[in-house]
């Protein structure tokens, strides 16, 4: 799942961006509304996290303008604006969620995943393939009844393969989910964590390569 979090402050952003990357997200940022615009442009996102402050504006102005033109991505409003009013306004504007500052990143990375869960085509909560159960909220995986240890890179390419078990997920669409813009992944990247997935799963093998296509979890995968 990506992410831009649109946060001005140097130093909390990185903060941001390190501890969603932890917890197995893709985060780009953006220090204006201006390249908060740009990226959002140009990049699909599952989730906007974004401040108040500004230098170029209100961020809620942003989140009510993309409302406004028909853009339905989540977006979590997080401030140090605490009052009701302020709370009302970023709800008024479109927000879906809104965290005040301080926060802790355990929470806001809670509230990030609980906002893909709710998104328009949502992942199912569970995939079942054979003797593979992955519950995706809990974010654990097991075969045969035990449990298999994923990095979150690995959780993350399992987790959209799961989102549309039985589909094709082109290598494209694996990079702009699952990897940020700074991490410049390539062709051979992609193939190590499959390979590092697939030899934690183990076999036999249940995530087929499509040649010239992409990968798919397979077709009798049952979502629940």
């Amino acid at each position: 799942m990506r992410v831009l979090v649109v946060e001005d402050d140097e130093k909390l952003g990185q903060q941001i961006a390190t501890g969603l990357r932890k917890a197995g997200f893709a985060v780009d940022l953006a220090q204006s509304l201006a390249d908060a615009d740009m990226n959002i442009s140009v990049n699909r996102y599952d989730v906007l996290v974004v401040d108040r402050g500004m230098p170029d504006g209100d961020g809620v102005q942003l989140i009510g303008a993309y409302r406004s033109a028909g853009y339905r991505v989540p977006a979590l409003v997080l401030t140090a604006r605490d009052g009701l009013s302020d709370r009302i306004a970023g709800f008024e504007h479109g927000a879906d969620d809104y965290l005040t500052k301080p926060f802790a990143l355990a929470e806001l990375a809670a509230r990030v995943r609980a906002l893909c869960r709710r998104r328009d085509n949502p992942a199912p909560t569970r995939v079942v393939l054979g003797d593979i159960d992955i519950d995706l909220p809990r974010r654990r995986v097991q075969r045969g009844g035990i449990l298999r240890t994923l990095t979150p890179k690995e959780f993350a390419v399992l987790e959209l393969l799961a989102a549309r078990a039985g589909t094709v997920v082109t290598r494209s669409e694996l990079i702009e989910a699952c990897w940020d813009e700074m991490a410049e992944p390539n062709s051979n990247v992609v193939d190590a964590v499959m390979a590092g997935l697939r030899r934690k799963l183990g076999p036999p093998q249940v995530i087929e390569t499509v040649r010239g296509a992409g990968f798919v979890l397979g077709g009798a995968a049952c979502a629940r």
